[in-house]
């Protein structure tokens, strides 16, 4: 099925015709284009000072602009929106790269390499920065915890979260534990914490660990000891979420010495995080798809950049964490939309079918 949405801000549809071929074919070939060459590619029944007329008011609405005096037009940020908003075609993957996505996002593999494997296709298809956050604390679920003792007073950690995922960590106490304490404390975790949130546990943790020394025993003690240790709880402790970035190599190989200095910035920011964090963290519940233009994340980073997004679910269908696609406003929106939008779904499907 092919969508094509033509609702175009007051426009009549020859200037909305302009203005989608203008933007797919700077989009294509990244050149200024002219008005004799939007004459032959819309086949609009109009005489070439009739297209100038259009397209001079398409450049006084702010849609598009001039670079140069003599040269042709490119696209503007308010442009690019229209486009995407209001007249983009955008048709079903190919069957191949279904094929693809299916075998890769494969429900047998760990939930980690399933979010590399995802961020890595969606750079590989697209070629562009692909990305996916990890789940965060408050929507990791514990089901259960279980203490295993080894060697020079280590504890290996099993937790069982969400609906199938496992993750094993190695924690280092001050003293040794024997395989009943080790126990006690687990029993203590599974039956006061397990089905809540690892944000809430870590704040019923921290409220029980300021409590009156007075009022904990030595085994109570010891379980809220292991079960902070496990779960990483400390004061402050208010780390970001994290996300696995693939690509990055990608947009350099399409820099220009133009706009160096704009994928320093975009570089500074994947290493800062915060920001695009907090730009991916305002999609985890949307509905869909979601575009920034340029400017419109509200960073100056992603000024020349676009960011699509949409974002991955559990089997109850509370979004877990967002997944997306960071490249030049210059991209072909009409093939990335679509594979953001199927790789999520996928996503989602596999992690919840493991």
């Amino acid at each position: 099925m092919v969508t094509t949405i033509m609702v175009a801000d007051g426009l009549n549809e020859r200037a909305q015709t302009l203005l989608k071929v203008l933007v797919e074919r700077y989009i294509r070939e990244g050149q200024p284009v002219g008005s004799q060459t939007l004459l032959q590619d819309s086949g609009l029944p109009v005489s070439a000072a009739t297209v100038r007329n259009i397209m001079a008011e398409l450049e006084d609405r702010g849609y598009v602009a001039s670079p140069h005096t003599s040269a042709g037009r490119v696209p503007t940020q308010q442009g690019y929106r229209l486009f995407v908003d209001s007249l983009i075609t955008v048709s079903p993957l190919e069957g191949r790269i279904l094929k693809n996505l299916k075998s890769e996002l494969d429900a047998e593999k760990p939930s980690d390499e399933l979010i590399a494997s995802a961020s890595q296709l969606l750079s590989s298809l697209t070629r562009q920065a692909g990305l996916v956050t990890l789940p965060s604390r408050h929507r990791l679920n514990l089901r259960q915890v279980e203490f295993l003792p080894l060697s020079d007073n280590r504890i290996l950690v099993i937790l069982v979260v969400n609906q199938r995922e496992v993750q094993n960590r190695v924690i280092r106490t001050d003293r040794p534990f024997d395989e009943a304490e080790l126990k006690q404390a687990a029993n203590y975790i599974n039956r006061h914490f397990a089905g809540k949130d690892l944000d809430t546990i870590r704040d019923n943790l921290l409220a029980a660990m300021r409590s009156d020394k007075d009022d904990i025993d030595r085994y109570m003690e010891a379980s809220l000891d292991l079960a902070a240790r496990a779960l990483d709880v400390g004061e402050g402790d208010d780390r970001p979420s994290e996300y696995v970035l693939a690509g990055e190599k990608q947009l350099l190989d399409a820099a220009t010495p133009d706009n160096l200095d704009k994928m320093r910035e975009l570089f500074s920011a994947f290493e800062r995080k915060k920001d695009i964090l907090d730009l991916v963290d305002r999609c985890l519940l949307a509905d869909g798809v979601q575009i920034f233009i340029g400017e419109e994340s509200g960073y100056k980073a992603f000024g020349d950049f676009s960011v699509i997004t949409a974002p991955y679910q559990l089997g109850d269908g509370r979004p877990l964490g967002v997944l997306g696609v960071i490249g030049p406003t210059r991209m072909a929106y009409e093939k990335v939309i679509p594979m953001v939008d199927v790789t999520a779904r996928m996503l989602s499907v596999a992690l919840r079918s493991g």
